[in-house]
């Protein structure tokens, strides 16, 4: 188990970098967790994202299929890279505090 220090706290996540604990997920994480992936400032946009996927795992527990997700924010593919250069897998699912997902978003 490895942990990232948020703002003086320490915050377990797995080997790729997921919270080990989602419930301890909060906007302060998501901004910690968005330096570490590259991204400097969290945008309105990355905002749109990110609480989309954390309503949509709320609801069904799992992360949308990223046509889903293209449809319901009004980004497409390319959009949603330029937002999570990682990718909406890892990067906007990881700065959601959400689980890794298991399958393709």
């Amino acid at each position: 188990m490895s942990c990232v220090n948020v703002n003086g706290k320490q915050i377990a996540v797995d080997d790729d970098g997921f919270l080990d604990d989602p419930e301890v997920w909060d906007e302060e994480i998501a901004k910690a967790f968005a330096r570490l992936e590259g991204v400097d400032e969290l945008t309105d946009e990355h905002w749109k994202v990110i609480r989309y996927l954390r309503d949509y795992h709320k609801q069904f527990g799992v992360a949308p299929m990223i046509r889903k997700l293209c449809k319901e924010t009004g980004f497409d593919l390319k959009k949603i890279y330029q937002l999570f250069p990682s990718g909406p897998a890892v990067g906007a699912c990881k700065l959601a505090g959400l689980p890794k997902p298991t399958g393709c978003v």
